[in-house]
């Protein structure tokens, strides 16, 4: 990748919050004849719904940035790391989700704390395999094994299969992965993604009885 592509591939986040909090900049302006189409239709898109927004709404936008600017470095990345999770949910399951933020809003002051303390309590893999959604987060001590050091041209096709699968396959496929050798993970995630959803039941307890 040229130098020029590598900058504007890490500014090109930034200057897209820019587009949604603010006027188009004109340095994004300067800019939009060389981003790819999609990104600069997104970027348009961007402008033109905040050119619609009531001066209120407009003020109240740019505070968010504000606050956003002001938080540390670390919470910022964690928190783009929870955003980006969330996106990468399926639907189902962030609907699942908002319904749990409403009971837990639900919750009393007291027992909401006691949620809290118990995340926190919890080691820092699993809160991570949390972000992975609620049907790979419970799952995920028993399938961390498999997730470890995945290649990165596996990873999001191996989630794809994972949250395409039965409790029940997840289940199995959790005891799987405990029972094979280090050395023997490679081959389990390559033949579980060349598996598909007619044949993954039948293909795991093969697997279990050998």
């Amino acid at each position: 990748m040229r130098r020029a592509d590598r900058l504007l591939a890490c500014a090109l986040p930034l200057l897209l919050l820019a587009a949604q909090v603010m006027a188009l900049p004109p340095a994004l302006e300067r800019l939009l004849p060389t981003l790819p189409p999609a990104q600069r239709e997104e970027i348009l898109a961007r402008d033109a719904h905040w050119r619609a927004l009531t001066p209120a709404r407009q003020q109240a936008l740019q505070l968010r940035m504000a606050r956003w600017h002001a938080l540390p470095t670390a919470v910022q990345a964690e928190r783009r790391e929870q955003w980006q999770a969330w996106r990468a949910l399926p639907s189902a399951q962030q609907a699942r989700l908002r319904r749990a933020a409403i009971v837990f809003a639900a919750l009393s002051e007291s027992d909401r704390r006691l949620l809290h303390e118990r995340y926190a309590a919890l080691d820092r893999s699993e809160q991570r395999g949390w972000l992975l959604g609620p049907a790979l987060g419970a799952v995920y001590l028993h399938l961390q094994p498999l997730l470890a050091q995945v290649p990165a041209t596996q990873r999001e096709p191996l989630l794809a299969v994972l949250r395409l699968m039965t409790p029940g396959e997840r289940s199995d496929l959790a005891v799987l992965t405990q029972r094979v050798a280090p050395q023997q993970r490679d081959a389990l995630r390559r033949d579980l993604l060349a598996t598909n959803a007619g044949n993954r039941a039948a293909w795991l307890q093969l697997r279990l009885d050998q």
